[in-house]
């Protein structure tokens, strides 16, 4: 078992992190089943999370496993770190590749001379001979994935799975190299499996080998510079290699080595690679697996690699990502993207201004975006750029405000200000792709779309407030299954009223029986009996994650609108089967806070429903 000195000694990023006070040592003896994937899973949550490192790792057998790294992207400064600068600075770099300044003087000439020249490093450079990654090979027989550290998540998982994996792949009739993240499940010694969406470029790859009827080469890496992985998750276009990015980002190229067992190039400094093939006639059912979206995904049939070799250094660390319910490490990985590749989402919509995406909206489920409002209907035509560029095209929910709007970053106050200028007529609606792992869609991959255009102001009158405890009492008097309620924003034109109801019949049928009653409400949510109504960030997560627009949308005349936020069923013509949210094991935790390693912080528990 390898000291915590002798890892710091190996591991650059690793000694980088904890010299700036962003990273622990976990000593204490932890499993790779649950255990570790709740600790990180918590830690991440507080205010100030710290990357762990379990160096007394072991398996479901008891047997001692390597170090395991988790949360490396955990804090903003952790990010910041790995990056080399603010992803801000790098933003500013884009741009101005994008319309670069016509020099004036000598010297901005030569300056910008020695900017073009290096650009040069962006292109990867490949090694000959075998690098670090490669120290230590298995081949064949001696294949045995079982003998990695990888993490089983959550109890409803169908097994371990690899979260934090590079898979490098080759298109059929070029060396075009793809680099993304996806999951990849355990199926045995030699048997991985291959959850490639069918909107990403690996999948693109592989529906090339499957018409050719060839095996496609694969090859997965784990660790080396954290930056790989961050690259593997840009929405970069087709066809570009995102070590290209790496490359512009730390201003010196990428260096690969060749795979042992198969045509890929991966990272010389990783800490393992996964080599192997992909048969396009084999598939196998995959999943579930609690997936960041916060629900597990179901069980479905995807591809299988066959490893051909597992490599590693001869002191390798195993690094892991945790996902759930928000917040997570991708709230960082998330933001850095957001702010990089804003210029380049200006280039389709020239009006933008900025964008964000909150993590308890998991991204895809939910934007902001503040516009230049120079015509009338600018929204609109910005909302259907957004739905046709890449992967903002898997957006759900988008509100645009005007260039006096509050700070995006003020979530209250913009709130309000939406609040207080939204109508009926400010909803546009809207059919498009969803990403796979939207489950509110009745069906998979496409579904309803909402904008919110609140560029304009188009509120009516405000309502006469009662209290909750009045309101729920008139609501009851009609509507017995309604269980609970709590209003929102009672200051503006539109208060949100969050409502629970032990659902019998549908949501729509109980709203317009409510409308007897609209000189007290404006907007009226429906949400599970489950949901904690006075917990906004938990709800607004379930909300967008829980809603197809076209069908859980309904609009009044009077400007009255409902949102069916409720767990779907047959019986309402809902044919796909809704999942169930992702909780902590109450027992594991317990344990955990039991040996030192967790924190006992009901309220955090509470806040971010870890059970």
């Amino acid at each position: 078992m390898q000291s915590f000195d002798e890892i710091l000694n190996g591991n650059f990023w690793i000694k980088r992190l904890y010299e700036n006070g962003l990273l622990r040592e976990v000593k204490e003896q932890i499993g790779t089943e649950l255990e570790i994937a709740h600790a990180s899973y918590i830690e991440v949550k507080k205010e100030r999370s710290q990357a762990l490192l379990f160096t007394n790792v072991r398996n479901a057998q008891g047997k001692q496993m390597p170090p395991v790294l988790s949360n490396i992207f955990g804090s903003s400064s952790a990010l910041n770190l790995i990056l080399g600068r603010e992803p801000d600075e790098i933003a500013a770099e884009i741009q101005s590749l994008l319309k670069p300044k016509r020099p004036q003087s000598f010297g901005e000439k030569l300056d910008f001379l020695a900017h073009l020249i290096s650009l040069r490093k962006i292109f990867v450079k490949r090694l000959s001979g075998r690098g670090e990654c490669q120290q230590v090979a298995h081949l064949g027989a001696d294949v045995d994935l079982g003998e990695l550290p990888v993490l089983k998540t959550w109890e409803g998982d169908g097994g371990a799975f690899i979260t934090m994996g590079q898979v490098y792949t080759k298109d059929l009739n070029s060396q075009t190299q793809n680099l993304g993240m996806y999951r990849l499940q355990i199926y045995g010694r030699d048997r991985l499996g291959m959850h490639w969406q069918i909107h990403k470029d690996g999948a693109g790859f592989f529906d090339e080998y499957r018409k050719a009827g060839r095996k496609m080469p694969v090859s997965v890496a784990i660790g080396g510079d954290p930056l790989y992985i961050w690259c593997g998750q840009a929405p970069l276009p087709k066809g570009i290699f995102e070590l290209l990015l790496y490359g512009f980002i730390r201003r010196s190229p990428a260096r690969l080595v060749k795979s042992l067992t198969n045509e890929i190039y991966v990272p010389a400094d990783a800490d393992y690679v996964i080599e192997g093939f992909v048969d396009p006639a084999v598939s196998e059912l995959e999943g579930p697996f609690g997936d960041h979206t916060g629900y597990y995904t179901p069980i479905e049939p995807f591809p299988v690699m066959e490893v051909s070799a597992i490599t590693h250094k001869r002191a390798p660390v195993f690094h892991a990502t945790v996902v759930g319910k928000p917040p997570l490490e991708d709230k960082f990985m998330g933001y850095a993207t957001e702010r990089i590749f804003l210029p380049l989402f200006r280039t389709s919509a020239p009006d933008l201004i900025d964008y964000k995406m909150p993590e308890n909206g998991v991204f895809h489920n939910l934007i902001l975006a503040k516009i230049a409002v120079r015509y009338p209907a600018a929204a609109k035509q910005i909302m259907h750029a957004f739905w046709g560029v890449g992967q903002m095209s898997f957006v759900k929910h988008a509100v645009f405000v005007p260039q006096d709007a509050p700070s995006l970053d003020e979530y209250e106050a913009l709130t309000k200000y939406v609040l207080n200028r939204i109508g009926a007529r400010s909803l546009v609606f809207s059919e498009g792709v969803c990403d796979q792992l939207d489950h509110a869609s009745p069906n998979s991959c496409f579904g309803g779309k909402l904008g919110i255009d609140a560029t304009a102001d188009l509120s009516s009158q405000a309502p006469q407030i009662l209290s909750d405890e009045e309101l729920l009492a008139k609501f009851q008097s009609e509507e017995p299954a309604i269980l609970a309620l709590k209003q929102h924003f009672c200051d503006t034109k539109n208060p949100l009223v969050l409502i629970n109801i032990d659902k019998k019949e549908l949501v729509e049928r109980s709203w317009r029986r409510l409308l007897k009653f609209s000189e007290h409400f404006k907007i009226l949510i429906f949400t599970d009996a489950g949901n904690d109504a006075s917990n906004l960030y938990m709800s607004v997560w379930r909300v967008v994650n829980s809603i197809d627009a076209l069908r859980d949308v309904f609009v009044a005349q009077n400007d009255r609108i409902c949102i069916d936020a409720t767990s779907k069923h047959e019986w309402e013509g809902y044919t796909r089967r809704w999942p169930q949210e992702t909780l902590c094991s109450r027992e594991v935790v317990a344990s955990l806070i039991e040996r030192g390693i967790v924190q006992n912080e009901p309220e955090l528990f509470k806040k971010f429903e870890i059970f």
